[in-house]
């Protein structure tokens, strides 16, 4: 019984230090993600299905704005300061599309940091944590959101959301060390099974 008893204070042990090791290289590689990364993030006014279309309407309008203004973005710092500098320019993008679909929400634009859960993009998984962030909210911003990886390129790329071509891939692989790479590389593979079994299982 004392051995079956110090085999499993062992195993506690050892489950209590690999949990704190793994959660110690993850928050690492979250900070170290987020400092070469910048994000666009839009928040609705409501989940209702009209406030979540303009949520669309609006991410695709700035989305064709910010796509001419940051082609010639090479680095993060320039285009977080090519961001900033057009934050007036990025509302009124919001603003005219929320005027022509005949609301009238107010809208604020702004770089800031910003909490995020886990989130899959395309192949890519980015661990939760703080990032750096163009955030767009409508309204009361009570709303789901909508996000993509402004810094590098994962966002406009041939006017495609949700599709990452691959000189996008080629440009977060340059940015990212080799290990944060491959681990939102294989973050995102294990939520892709996890979503092709639970389909398989209803």
């Amino acid at each position: 019984m004392k051995k079956i008893y110090r085999y499993l204070c062992a195993a506690a042990g050892a489950c209590i230090i690999f949990t704190g090791a793994y959660a110690y290289r993850s928050h690492r590689i979250q900070e170290d993600i987020a400092g070469k990364i910048l994000r666009f993030h839009v928040i609705a006014n409501s989940d209702s299905k009209e406030d979540q279309e303009l949520k669309l309407k609006v991410r695709d309008e700035i989305g064709a704005y910010l796509s001419r203004e940051l082609e010639e973005a090479g680095d993060l710092d320039t285009c977080e300061a090519i961001v900033n500098d057009h934050l007036a320019e990025i509302e009124n993008c919001a603003r005219e599309v929320i005027a022509k679909e005949g609301h009238t929400e107010t809208v604020s634009a702004q770089i800031t940091d910003a909490e995020f859960p886990v989130k899959t993009y395309g192949a890519y998984t980015f661990p939760k944590g703080t990032y750096r962030a163009l955030k767009v909210v409508i309204g009361d911003g009570a709303g789901a959101n909508w996000w993509c990886v402004m810094y590098p390129n994962l966002c406009f790329a041939n006017s495609v959301y949700e599709v990452i071509d691959e000189n996008s891939k080629e440009e977060l692989q340059t940015i990212l060390t080799k290990e944060d790479y491959e681990e939102i590389m294989a973050a995102g593979k294990i939520r892709v099974r996890f979503k092709y079994l639970k389909g398989l299982a209803k």
